[in-house]
């Protein structure tokens, strides 16, 4: 389809192609949850150990994102979803070039996750809920963003002057306040399992 101009180019090297050779399958995994609630380090411990594994794989932090590819975004909501539309196109580029991608990210509101689980269907999409209460993701607020939310100097921020609307109908819940990271672990991998994503049949 053509749209000002502009032409997808077709690939001589097809995703399936890649799943082959890495003897996996891609897709795209969403971890979401308040700050602090443990998002990116159940992701990074689960990267790690499927690196580990041979697996191709990688992690796309919230932060990390807005210190390049949307460093010119606020927190506005127009701003959310246009974050959240570059996140979700660049993840669909890494899942074609055959990579399980962990998307940590809070994506406070029901219908931007619909919006991924729609760009995403019919493919291999999973989104995993981090549940923690706002009480003890602030104890932990290791970057102390609660804080600065709390005196105002940081405005629509998730949890404290900006909602966080819980998911309906995720994949699994990772409550982790009663679950250790060994374990949080050990949920993710069984889920990846269950899904045969880490498999090429």
């Amino acid at each position: 389809m053509e749209k000002n101009n502009v032409i997808w180019d077709d690939r001589y090297v097809k995703r399936q192609e890649r799943n082959r050779l890495y003897n996996h399958k891609s897709g795209f995994v969403l971890f979401t949850g308040l700050s602090a609630s443990g998002k990116s380090t159940i992701a990074h411990h689960v990267e790690r150990k499927l690196f580990n594994d041979g697996i191709c794989t990688y992690v796309l932090d919230g932060d990390n994102i807005r210190h390049g590819l949307n460093t010119n975004l606020s927190f506005s909501r127009e701003d959310r979803k246009e974050n959240l539309r570059r996140i979700v196109e660049v993840s669909k580029l890494f899942v074609d070039a055959g990579i399980i991608v962990f998307g940590a990210f809070i994506f406070p509101y029901i219908e931007d996750r619909e919006y991924i689980r729609e760009r995403f269907e019919g493919d291999n999409f999973l989104e995993i809920y981090v549940k923690c209460s706002i009480e003890l993701c602030e104890q932990r607020d290791p970057k102390g963003q609660y804080q600065k939310a709390r005196a105002g100097i940081i405005k629509n921020y998730t949890g404290i002057s900006s909602p966080y609307e819980e998911p309906r109908k995720p994949d699994i819940i990772i409550d982790t306040e009663k679950t250790d990271i060994e374990n949080a672990v050990q949920m993710v991998m069984a889920l990846l399992t269950e899904r045969k994503i880490l498999s090429a049949g």
